[in-house]
């Protein structure tokens, strides 16, 4: 976009005036901008804290009344609060295994409980069976190692 364009005035107070207000008007602009950025990051990193004490509270909840409870946080919130793994058991063979939500295909708004009814146990699935998974915990690393075939 080009510059807006202000008229030079013929006197020479007059263009003082002007170019000392033009100055003031770009510095206030930095310094607005400045704020802006920081206030931006600060509330970034509020956002981040509050969605990982939103996981940290669903997993205490999970451990203490055993099933996926509602509301949880979403998928997006999990891994901005640093949660990028999803502990998960067979509700058949009961093995466990960690699921990363990054590489999970879903959308912004998924909650962590919706994904209950689409996790299947990769044991039982080579087997015939489709038992439904149990979601136990969110972690911020993996915990269990993969499954041999």
């Amino acid at each position: 976009m080009a510059p807006k364009y202000h008229p030079t005035p013929l006197s020479g107070g007059d263009r003082k005036a002007l170019n000392k207000e033009l100055t003031k008007a770009r510095g206030v602009t930095l310094m607005l901008a400045r704020q802006s950025d920081e206030f931006r990051s600060k509330g970034e990193a509020l956002i981040r804290d509050a969605d990982r004490l939103a996981c940290e509270s669903w997993n205490e909840r999970m451990w203490a009344d055993g099933e996926p409870i509602d509301p949880s946080p979403t998928v997006d919130q999990a891994l901005n609060g640093g949660f990028a793994w999803l502990e998960i058991e067979c509700s058949r063979c009961r093995a466990r295994r960690d699921v990363s939500l990054a590489e999970l295909p879903h959308v912004d708004t998924t909650c962590i409980h919706d994904l209950a009814s689409r996790l299947r146990c990769e044991r039982c699935a080579k087997s015939g069976k489709r038992p439904l998974a149990t979601l136990l915990q969110l972690a911020h690393g993996r915990r269990h190692a993969t499954e041999a075939p």
